[in-house]
């Protein structure tokens, strides 16, 4: 198992995400024989960072994974969990949850927060996190008479947090908007992959993170496991490149060769999806960069991409002042396949920055130096949103 210093501890590459553990049926209980086996295997084979949620498998992740780390010294794990925020509304001093968290009667983030510690069995989380930071949660987050962030602090300061940091589905700009408000944050979790390295500007919130010297934990490596078996030609063409490695190593060497990532978290439900990703972290060889271009060719394989580059000259002709790239990037999206992460993006936009916005004046085609028609690109995205929703 590879391991990256962090500070002063020692923490395995490869973290067990525990959203996907094995279950009794669709939507049904963790199926607690397997999921025991699965955490078990991963401890004795060097995995020591785990992560979970507040509501991950209906409130029962961070109840069972206590349950099973606290066989082993607590010294020798770290554990992640996230304060849901995403979910809650505070309104006139009142706090609010919705989605699935929808009449949950809890008056403070304080509750959740006591709530964690007691389901997980422990006296304080080594890695803790704003459950994610978007356009939609950003105003909570920073509401300074909810206090979230003030009071995690005071937790970290406590003893109660080790690191505090937050995962995020949201824009790059929101990302260092968030950072720029308050700069506590020890470490920050980002949707990260060879696919969305452009289809979602991840390299762009991975750059961010760098810059300011900032850990990168990954999620979804494998998008979900959409890159875990692709289409049969693509697949022989990773296959010759490197006959005894599975498709899915891919998706994990190539988040795990740049330099800034910490953790690469890997939702496995399979023993044998475990023991293959054990495999690959416990090679230190970084991608090349003809296995990158290889990867290029998949990515041109899997999504007609519209070519766009985000210089932003459609902008200044645009008379309703519509953010052309980055509906372009949705739209992106859309011709591949819609990430979890994508209704949270589409819930934040306001009327004025949708797409049925455009009235096909064609002044940004005419701007545009890759010569994309834009107006329909425009259109067909606004239909693509009426149908997701």
């Amino acid at each position: 198992m590879i391991y990256k210093p962090f500070h002063n501890l020692n923490i395995s590459q490869l973290g067990m995400g525990c959203m996907r553990l094995p279950t009794t049926g669709k939507g049904g209980p963790i199926d607690e024989r397997k999921a025991r086996e699965l955490i078990e295997y991963a401890y004795e084979h060097g995995i020591n960072y785990f992560d979970t949620a507040y509501r991950y498998h209906n409130g029962e992740s961070e109840v069972f994974l206590g349950k099973i780390l606290n066989q082993y010294p607590r010294e020798s794990w770290y554990l992640a969990t996230k304060m849901p925020g995403h979910m809650m509304r505070y309104n006139e001093g009142n706090l609010e949850f919705v989605g699935y968290l929808t009449g949950l009667k809890k008056t403070s983030p304080a509750e959740i927060f006591e709530e964690q510690l007691e389901k997980c069995r422990v006296d304080y989380f080594d890695f803790y996190l704003l459950h994610n930071v978007c356009e939609t949660s950003y105003d909570l987050y920073t509401n300074e008479v909810l206090g979230i962030v003030d009071f995690l602090l005071e937790q970290k300061k406590a003893g109660r947090i080790r690191y505090l940091g937050f995962s995020a589905h949201g824009r790059a700009e929101t990302i260092e908007k968030f950072l720029n408000w308050k700069d506590c944050f020890d470490f920050v979790q980002i949707q990260l992959n060879y696919l969305d390295w452009t289809l979602q500007n991840a390299k762009r919130k991975y750059e961010i993170l760098v810059e300011r010297d900032i850990p990168v934990m990954v999620m979804e490596p494998c998008r979900g496991g959409r890159l875990a078996s692709l289409d049969e030609e693509t697949n022989a063409m990773l296959k010759k490149a490197r006959p005894n490695d599975s498709i899915a190593s891919w998706a994990f060497r190539f988040v795990k060769s740049l330099p800034g990532v910490q953790v690469v978290l890997s939702g496995m439900t399979h023993i044998d999806q475990l023991k293959d990703n054990i495999k690959t972290f416990s090679d230190p060889t970084p991608i090349t960069e003809e296995e990158i271009e290889l990867l290029r060719k998949v990515v041109s394989r899997l999504v007609d991409l519209v070519p766009c580059t985000s210089c932003r000259y459609c902008c200044e002709g645009c008379p309703n002042n519509l953010d052309i790239p980055m509906l372009i990037s949705l739209y992106n999206e859309f011709s591949f396949e819609p990430s979890p992460g994508l209704r949270f993006t589409i819930d934040a936009l306001t009327d004025e920055e949708t797409p049925s916005n455009c009235i096909a004046c064609g002044e940004c085609k005419k701007l545009c130096p890759q010569e994309i028609d834009v107006p329909v690109i425009m259109k067909k995205l606004s239909e693509a949103i009426s149908n997701f929703r």
